[in-house]
């Protein structure tokens, strides 16, 4: 059965750039150790696009950053040294850990246009690992597995399913893949982890007898094990194994509220490094109060 259906929000970050953002949401925080979930786009950006629509240096602790796109190409830069730039069906998996900062620059859009469109989403790292040495890491080719069965297309992203095992090293137990779906075909959703879901990023698809649109991400509880689409559909599945609660702030995770005040008060102090190659500005700490007042995400 679906525990939960969740619709994306539509924010405006700036300059018409939008996101549907799906996770956290209040009646389900996390997803296995799945703590955040964006849908980028789909946007047409023009050649010349004003940098304000960049994001500026930003820092991150407690978790993973995992960004893959459709469609487009976005610049990543970190204080760890690496500038590597993602493009569809690549993964840029970046975990933070202790802390990091980073940038994404939508240069290629700003020299020749683009058409954006892709996912981002966080894991969160398990007790004992929360404070693990960042790192960065870019997965493209064999290390994200391919297979393409009865109209259906599949790119492993992280973890293992489908007898296949992605290229990106993770800290628990968890699987995430795109899929491809030509209309009226059938895609498995895999097993044999404690939370499970599906997010429809483009398309209409059937599930346990009912239709849903673009747009939705669909817990499962036990028993859903396979997914058909009505139109062509683009859709993303996901799961792992529950870490226990994590609180977020920001732009930072973490089992312990004082562990987020921490960092917010390192990045307001200007005690974390940023990205040598893209020092000259940041984003400044929000003005709404760092936890233990407000554990949230702001």
């Amino acid at each position: 059965m679906i525990d939960l259906v969740i619709d994306q929000r539509r924010r405006d970050l700036g300059g018409g750039f939008e996101v549907g953002r799906v996770l956290p949401f209040a009646k389900r925080r996390m997803v296995g150790p799945f703590i955040f979930f964006d849908h980028m786009g789909p946007i047409d950006l023009a050649p010349g696009l004003d940098r304000s629509l960049d994001v500026r240096p930003h820092p991150h602790i407690g978790l993973s950053t995992v960004s893959y796109l459709f469609s487009g190409q976005i610049m990543h830069r970190d204080s760890l040294g690496y500038e590597q730039e993602v493009r569809p069906y690549e993964v840029n998996w970046m975990t933070a850990g202790s802390g990091i900062t980073h940038s994404e620059r939508f240069e290629h859009a700003r020299q020749h246009g683009d058409h954006l469109h892709g996912i981002q989403a966080w894991v969160a790292l398990p007790d004992g690992l929360e404070e693990t040495a960042p790192s960065f890491s870019h997965h493209a080719g064999s290390d994200l597995p391919q297979w393409e069965e009865a109209g259906v297309t599949g790119h492993l992203i992280a973890g293992s399913a489908y007898g296949l095992t992605a290229g990106a090293s993770t800290f628990s137990p968890l699987f995430y893949a795109h899929l491809e779906l030509a209309p009226g075909s059938t895609a498995e959703i895999p097993d044999g982890h404690s939370e499970r879901a599906l997010y429809i990023a483009k398309g209409t698809v059937e599930v346990d007898g009912r239709r849903y649109e673009a747009g939705k991400m669909l817990v499962f509880g036990a028993g859903i094990s396979r997914v058909t689409a009505s139109t062509q559909a683009t859709v993303m599945v996901l799961g792992g194994e529950p870490l226990g609660e994590r609180f977020i702030y920001w732009n930072f995770v973490s089992s312990s509220k004082d562990r987020l005040a921490q960092a917010a008060s390192d990045w307001k102090a200007g005690r974390m490094k940023l990205p040598d190659a893209d020092d000259q500005e940041f984003i400044p700490l929000p003005d709404t109060p760092a936890p233990p007042a407000a554990p949230a995400w702001s």
